[in-house]
This record gives structure tokens, C-alpha cells and sequence, in this order.
């Protein structure tokens, strides 16, 4: 009654297979893959700290430059019209 056999295993390939259809497989297997990976890559920190730095150095403005920006401009006040 532990962890899952690989009877288990096979019952659950077959109902996904049933389910998603195996024209869909491949592209299901290959986005779980990308998701791993970036999950992976999520908790290492390091492409992202990387990327940011070399634009800073290169004084390129990141999304979050962008982002921080638009937030501390305030909005422009309307014209008001005399009708």
C-alpha cells in the first residue's frame, strides 16, 4: 500500500492516453519539459539577475525599469470641456 508500481504506472499512461490522444503526446511532453526547466532556472535566479545586470550595464531599460516607471508617474488630469 507504499508508493505506486509500475501497474500503476501503466493504468495512468493508458488513461492519459485515452484522454489527451497520442497526436497531443508530444506536445503535452514537451511543455511539461519547458515548465521543468523553467522551474529549474526559476529557483537557480541566475538568468534573470544575469540578463538585468548586463542591460543595466548597457543602460537598457528592462520591462521592470518600464514597470517602475509607470507606476511612480501619476496619471495626466483630463482637459475639462466648456459644453
Amino acid at each position: 500500500m507504499g508508493g505506486m508500481s509500475l501497474f500503476h504506472w501503466i493504468i495512468i499512461l493508458v488513461i492519459v492516453i485515452l484522454v489527451m490522444g497520442p497526436s497531443r503526446l508530444p506536445n503535452l511532453g514537451k511543455s511539461l519539459g519547458e515548465a521543468i526547466r523553467g522551474f529549474k532556472k526559476g529557483l537557480d535566479g541566475d538568468e534573470i539577475d544575469v540578463t538585468r545586470r548586463e542591460n543595466l550595464n548597457a543602460g537598457k531599460k528592462t520591462p521592470q525599469d518600464d514597470s517602475q516607471q509607470a507606476q511612480q508617474t501619476p496619471p495626466a488630469d483630463k482637459p475639462k470641456s466648456d459644453s
